[in-house]
């Protein structure tokens, strides 16, 4: 979206600055007369009418009534007697019968375009400020019916394989009533149905922190801080628990991750569950 407003403001720009560009070229050649600019020979051409001149009666020659002769024709022993002349004028109108010009239309267009361009970048502020979120990180995310994922998590002999969520970016993980008795897991809405989903980003650096199946625990390949089976932490920079999600149980047994709502845990000096059980990836 960002990006999206970035491009759209920056063609908004360009537009207004060759818009102003031609508008100003208009305007400096404006102030001048046109008729400075139009050679004297087609000024003379364009009013170059033509002169009829009306011949009187010389030295007893007959000239028809009303005969007229041109400039051009030889004539002998006759004087003129009128002339007249065709003149094409030049009338020049008003702004107004004239309409707007050049200057005035690029004048408005970059009023326009740069209003434009406030109301865009104001109604995309607006939508950062009150996103709608409908689907993916960051809103509820239906991870599947809960007893099938419990059985996907809890191995038949005990033993723990966490499932990685992508959409919701979380490992679920099985949390037992016997293990998360007396922690702090308990009356905060991150355990349900003896599941939870822990965030997969390390809380040192943000790091995505994959599962060590060796050890049966979180561990940071970037900086080495480790996390037991339910994201407790064992060792390392990190300075508390991983984070976990608030998760609900529906009507029809679906497990729910409220990926919006993000818990935080302090370090706890007893831990729910053992760690390692084996030897560490890191």
């Amino acid at each position: 979206m960002d990006s999206l407003v970035v491009g759209i403001g920056g063609l908004l720009v360009l537009a207004l600055l060759g818009m102003f560009a031609v508008a100003f070229r208009r305007s400096s050649s404006a102030t001048s007369d046109w008729r400075d600019e139009v050679q004297p020979e087609a000024m003379k051409a364009d009013r170059g009418g033509v002169e009829v001149v009306v011949l009187a009666q010389e030295k007893g020659e007959d000239i028809p009534e009303g005969d007229l002769l041109t400039e051009t024709d030889e004539v002998e022993n006759v004087v003129p007697a009128a002339r007249a002349v065709q003149v094409q004028s030049i009338i020049e109108i008003s702004p107004e019968e004239a309409g707007a010009n050049r200057r005035q239309f690029f004048g408005k267009a970059w009023a326009m375009l740069f209003f434009a361009y406030l109301g865009t970048l104001g109604l995309s502020s607006l939508s950062m400020m009150w996103p709608v979120v409908r689907g993916g990180f960051g809103a509820d995310i239906d991870l599947g019916d809960a007893d099938e994922l419990l059985s996907a998590v809890r191995l038949p002999d005990g033993s723990v394989s966490p499932l990685f969520w992508a959409e919701a970016r979380a490992w679920i993980v099985p949390a037992s009533a016997e293990e998360i008795a007396g922690s702090q897991f308990i009356d905060n809405g991150t355990v349900v149905a003896g599941l939870t989903a822990i965030f997969m980003t390390c809380v040192h650096l943000g790091c995505r922190v994959p599962w060590c199946d060796s050890s049966k625990g979180f561990e940071c390949g970037c900086h080495g801080s480790k996390y037991n089976a339910l994201g407790e932490y064992e060792a390392g920079p990190a300075p508390r628990n991983l984070d976990r999600f608030i998760v609900e149980l529906t009507d029809k047994n679906r497990l729910i991750a409220k990926t919006g709502s993000i818990i935080n845990t302090a370090r706890a000096r007893d831990k729910s569950v053992k760690y390692p059980r084996g030897p560490s990836c890191i």
